[in-house]
Parts: C-alpha cells; structure tokens; sequence
C-alpha cells in the first residue's frame, strides 16, 4: 500500500470507474420527470389487506364497477336562490359532466353528475362528479375548475373539493418534488462546502458524486415502481432525493478529509487516495450498511406507505454508498492537490513522524488546535460534570415530548399553502351535511339489513343513511332541475337494493366532516356497536381509512422501535468488538431523539401553530435520527478505537475527537440543510419531518457527538472496550490526566 499502483492501473480503473458513473447518470437523470406517473398519494392503498376498511373496498367494488373517484362542487349565492333558477344550475351541471374525464352517464341517464342538491337555507347547491380516470385527477379537476370560472351565475362563488378536489390539491403541492426541492438541496450543500472546503473545485467533486448517486437510485427506483415490486408516493420520492444527497455527502467529506490528511503525508497523490480510502473504508461502509439495515426494517411495517419507504430509501443509501466508495476515490486521485486549490495541502517529508512529539499538558491532544482542543480540554477536566449537564439538557428537551400531537390530522390540514378544496369543505359544511359525498360504507348481511340500517340511524354522528340500489341520483335533485322546484310531483317508486353474495352496501352520511376527529369517532362508535346486529358487519369508506392508517401507523411506532435499536446495537458490537460502548452510543442517541421530538412538539404547537401531526412522523423521525446519529457516533469512535489502539483510551478519545470534529460538524451541517430544504414543499408531513430531522441531527452533532459521547467514555475509561483486548490490554498511563482532572 506504500507504493503507488501500476501505471495501467491508474489510467484503466479510473476511466471504466468514470464510465459506469456516466452510463448510470445518463439512464438516471431523464427520470427523474417520470416518477410521478408511478407513484401514488392515495392513502388507501398503502393500508394492510387485514385492515377492515380495506376490506369494505374490496366488498365495494362488488357492488359497483366504477373506481371513479367523487369530485363536489358546491356553489354558493349571494342571496337565497329562487326554486325556479335550479333548472339553471342543472345546465351547469350537464356542462361539468362533460369534462373529460367525468365518468360517463349510465344508460337511461343524461349526466353522471348529481345535483343540483340545494342546501336546507337555499343559499348554496352542490354537485357530486364521478371522476372515471383516477390517474388524471389533478388534470380533471382543473378542468372543473376551468368550467365553474367561466359559467358559474352571477352573484356566486364556486368550489371543487370533496375526495377528489383535496386528492388534486396534494399532487399539486408535490409538484415541486422533482425540481425546486432538489435545486435548494443541492445550493445549500454547495454553499456549505465552500465554506468549509475554501476550494472551487472540490466541491463540485462531491456534489458529482451525490447527484450521480441520486441518479442512479432514481433509475432503480423507479424501474422497480413500473413492475409493481415496491409503492412510491411523493413523500418517499422526496425523502429519498434528500437522504441520497445528504448522505453522500457525508461520506464523501470523511473520504475527504483523509485524503487531506495523506497528502500531508505522502507525496504520491495515488498512495494518498489508497491510503485515504484503506483508513475511511471501515466507517464509512458501517455507517451505510447501518442506515440501510435501520431502513430495511420498515418492512417489518404494516402499513404499507411506511414499508414501502424502506427499501426505497435504502437503494438510495447503497448508491451514495458505491459513489462515496468508487466514483469519489477515482475523481480525487485525478485530480489530486489541485481539487484542494487554492489552499492546496502541501507534503511535508518526516513532519507526520513527529506529530506526537511536543510536549502537551493533556495527553491526546498533541497538533489539534483551536476549538476541538479547547473541548478536548474541557472534557479531560471535568469530564463526569460534561456528560451529566449534556444529560440534563437533552431531558429538559424530551419534556415536550407530553405536548406531541401525533395522532393524525384532518386533510384540509396536509396542504399548508391555499386550497380551494379545503376552503370548499368549510362552505359545503356551513351549507349542507359536512360529509356528504364521502359517506361511511358498512357492508352488512342482507338478512340484517334493516336492523343494521336502523342501528346506523340512531348513531350520533350520523345525518342519514340508505341502502345502496346503484348510481341514483337524489331524487331532491332531479325534481328541482327538472321540475324547477314544483310541489306535489309524485316521489319515484324505491329502487331494490342491490346484494351481492349475501351482502348489501349502506351508505351513511355525517355530520361532521369527513376527515375529522369527530368523524372518526363515529367510525369507532359503529364498529362497537353493529356486531351484536351483524357479527360480520364491516365498516369502511374515507373516514375510516384515515382512522385504520392513523392506528396501524401507531403500532408500527411500538413495533419498528425495538428492531431498529436491536440491528443497530448488533453493528456497533460488530465493529466496535466491545459491548459497554455500543449499549451506551445506543442511550445517548434514543436520548437525542426523544429531545429533538420534544422540542419539535414545543415548535409545532407554540411556534407554528400546526394543528397536530401525521401518525407516521415519530417513526420516521425516529428511523433517520437514529440511524445517521448512529452515523457521526460511528464516525468518532471507529477513529477513537484506531486512536486507542496507538496511545492508549483517554488519550485516544481525545485525539480522536479533534481528528474528526471538523468533518463530523461539516457532515452534520449538510444533513441538517438538505433535510431542511424538505420544507419548501408545503405539506406538513415533510415539512415536520424536515425540522425533526434538521434539528435532531445538529443536536447530535453539536451536543451529543461533541459533548456527551465522548466525556462519558472518558470518564468510563478504558472499560468502555469491555470486554474486548482493548479492554484488557490498555496499560497507557493517564495519571497527568486524571490531576488535571
């Protein structure tokens, strides 16, 4: 490894290296524009099969062929709205059936669109508009949009929203997925490494590397989207942009600075790099293998949207891995001192040999300067009262975590920028039943049908309820397009419910809005009380798959913890060949975690003022913060054992703190930014989960990994190997230390 490697070998690697990063980039970069036509923001389908509103859709699509997906669109008058002007208003619903897209009449029918439905106070009508082609919903939508801003009668406003309005409203705020997310990212990293680097060309060094990266894991993500093996939505589309960036990054600064380190060392750019690469292999490879593992775990998941997460994101921690580890090494070695300019480092032949060789008044930290030896310092003399006061603090943080709202929010809440879907829903419930045209499905034996219907119109919560006999409009609404509102028409015979296998379909409408804590309540309060009708009764529809993801999210919290934390502990016993240091690495970062969700909870609730938060962002919080924590803890002692090895344990943590503060807080730095850039996409999923992971990974790096780690260990000494040869073999006087102490 002294010399340097074949003349052949120096042209041939890097060249084929380069070429397979090119061919990769080149298939992966065009598409990066076509995840959205594989992906999915429908909450339903990343529900469990057991889940019992699973179930009813799949009793639902017995009863019906269509999959169309409702639209409402409620119109609301300056004043009452005389029964005459109806027949009006059916013409502007004949023109909204005529979109495309709308499902098409059935046979017998002149629209499939119902209404128009007045509303009690007469000041407001509302359609209901089958949308046939779910995939196009955002397109569909705008077009009724487009219609109402042209023909709506003067002295009104209109709305879409319904399913379909607030499905569209979601797409459109994860339009900024595949470009601006991305664009800020990759700024902010960029400004980063200049600061830090002080050098033009290196940067762009490792910025390559990531977005090579990133290509080559959209490519394979996307692949495996378009044959059906895993389910993308926007959310995991921009955690993976995100985490392949950031992680990558890190990594490559840790590759980086070793190679700085062997220039200094060598003269040969070609046995730095080799060197460089031979001494950052170890971590940087654990570090990676650990965060896919922690990823992977997600399968354990029962709820598919969180399943689905892990290999995702783990196939883009394998390629920031394979560029860290190839495409990196390969640019650093061409490039050599240059890539550093204009503060190139310069070789300086015999000075590593007497890098220990001055006098220092704490052993470990000979040639560190600067801040890292004043921490060094701090530690080495008082270091049970650092480690206790980091302690404190970090558990004053996790206090707030009794102010964590995680259990789901409405979804007029998802969009934090304007939603004329949201603002149609507070104007369909200040005008008619909140939930209409997303009523609550219970499937129920036809023998019990009466009593089941009659059970569910006794349920607080419920304005009404039928018995599904097909796609009938509302007889109130044929009657005053058609008739203009004239009393005494005779009411049209009742249509035979349909039954299919034993079963009919009740539809129930609420009171309350669809997505709301007091409709979910209703849900609860049926599935409680139908069984001692129907012991087979089933309950589902749109309330109910928010209630059944927001309580399969929350197991899966309780369920993916204990996995992750025992994959984890595993690696560190692996690689650190100890079992005291691993268990205590794992306590400082559960102890991080619980403070950065404590704090992010004050935030949300005090600062701005969320109405709550997804079931789901405490284990995502949890999966990324424990896992890239474990990162930078990896990075530190994997150094510190090399350190221990040399000079002994107290000396060794200390020389090994200094050698990697700067790199380490770099890296943190970066995470935290590129998380960060997860907030210019407005939905509040990303965006709390952009603070959790930003905040949470500074604190980590700053307090945790600074502080914490490394004074515990010392104090622990060099038990903190037990029960490894280390431990054993650790004769390194420390005596000096322990007086200044």
């Amino acid at each position: 490894m002294s010399g340097k490697p074949a003349r052949w070998l120096r042209i041939v690697v890097p060249v084929v290296l380069i070429l397979v990063w090119l061919v990769l980039a080149g298939f992966g970069g065009p598409t990066f524009g076509k995840l959205s036509g594989v992906s999915s923001n429908d909450q339903a389908a990343f529900l469990p099969a057991s889940a019992e509103s699973t179930k009813v859709q799949d009793w639902q699509k017995r009863f019906t062929d269509s999959t169309a997906i409702p639209a409402i669109v409620v119109v609301q008058a300056d004043e009452k709205i005389p029964a005459a002007d109806l027949a009006q208003y059916a013409q502007l619903g004949s023109r909204l059936g005529e979109v495309d897209g709308v499902q098409p009449p059935e046979s017998g029918q002149s629209s499939s669109v119902a209404g128009p439905i007045p509303s009690d106070d007469g000041r407001a009508v509302e359609f209901i508009v089958p949308i046939a082609d779910s995939d196009e919903v955002k397109t569909v939508v705008a077009d009724l949009r487009g219609v109402l801003k042209d023909e709506l009668p003067s002295g009104t406003q209109g709305w879409v929203t319904g399913p379909a309005g607030l499905t569209a409203d979601l797409v459109n705020a994860f339009g900024g997925i595949d470009g601006i997310l991305l664009l800020v990212a990759v700024a902010a990293v960029f400004v980063i490494l200049l600061l830090v680097y002080r050098a033009l060309l290196l940067p762009f060094l490792v910025l390559l590397t990531s977005v090579f990266a990133l290509c080559a894991a959209i490519l394979v993500v996307y692949l495996f989207a378009l044959w059906g093996w895993i389910k993308l939505s926007g959310q995991s589309q921009g955690i993976l942009s995100i985490l392949v960036i950031g992680a990558a990054t890190d990594y490559s600064l840790l590759l980086v600075a070793r190679y700085r380190e062997a220039l200094e060392q060598n003269e040969s750019r070609w046995t730095a790099i080799l060197r460089a690469w031979k001494a950052a292999f170890e971590p940087i490879l654990a570090s990676g293998v650990t965060v896919i593992l922690a990823l992977l775990c997600l399968l354990f998941s029962d709820l598919n949207s969180n399943k689905s997460l892990g290999p995702i994101a783990a196939i883009g921690i394998v390629f920031s891995l394979l560029s860290a580890l190839t495409l990196l090494p390969t640019l650093l070695a061409v490039f050599g001192r240059a890539a550093f300019w204009p503060f190139r480092p310069t070789y300086a032949e015999h000075a590593h040999e007497h890098r220990h060789a001055d006098a220092e008044q704490v052993p470990g930290l000979a040639g560190i300067r600067g801040i890292w030896r004043r921490v060094g310092t701090l530690i080495a003399r008082r270091p049970r009262i650092t480690w206790i006061v980091s302690c404190l603090v970090l558990a004053a943080c996790a206090l707030g975590l009794t102010q964590l709202k995680a259990n789901g929010v409405e979804q007029t809440d998802l969009v934090l920028s304007q939603s004329d879907a949201a603002d149609g829903q507070k104007i369909l419930a200040k005008h008619f039943d909140a939930g209409s045209g997303s009523p609550v499905l219970i499937v129920a034996r036809e023998s019990d049908a009466d009593a089941v219907l009659a059970a569910v119109e006794k349920t607080d919560g419920i304005a009404s309820a039928t018995v599904y006999a097909g796609n009938v409009r509302p007889q109130s609404a044929q009657d005053g397009a058609s008739q203009g509102g004239r009393p005494g028409a005779a009411p049209a015979p009742a249509p035979e419910p349909i039954v299919k296998d034993g079963r009919v379909l009740i539809q129930a409408t609420l009171d309350s809005e669809p997505d709301s804590a007091q409709a979910e309540q209703v849900v609860r309060d049926l599935r409680e009380t139908l069984p001692s009708t129907d012991s087979d009764v089933l309950v589902g529809g749109v309330t109910a798959i928010a209630l059944d993801t927001n309580v399969t999210a929350q197991s899966d919290l309780a369920k993916i913890i204990p996995i992750v934390l025992g994959v984890i502990l595993i690696i560190l016993m692996l690689l650190l060949r100890s079992i005291l240091a691993p268990v205590l690495l794992i306590g400082s970062v559960v102890l991080s975690y619980a403070a950065a969700l404590g704090v992010s909870a004050l935030v949300f609730n005090h600062l701005f003022g969320f109405p709550g938060a997804d079931a789901a962002v405490p284990l995502f919080g949890f999966v990324f913060l424990v896992a890239l924590g474990v990162d930078y803890n990896i990075f530190l002692m994997t150094r510190v054992r090399e350190e221990s090895l040399r000079i002994g344990t107290r000396p060794g943590i200390l020389r090994g703190l200094g050698l990697t503060g700067s790199v380490i807080t770099s890296a943190g730095i970066v995470l935290a930014a590129t998380f960060a850039a997860l907030a210019v996409i407005p939905i509040l999923f990303l965006v709390q989960i952009a603070f959790i992971v930003a905040f949470g990974v500074l604190l980590d790096t700053v307090l945790v990994r600074s502080l914490l780690v490394p004074a515990l260990s010392y104090d622990i000494g060099k038990a903190i190997w037990w029960p490894s040869r280390l431990w054993r073999e650790d004769k390194v006087r420390t005596k000096p230390v322990e007086s200044a102490r």
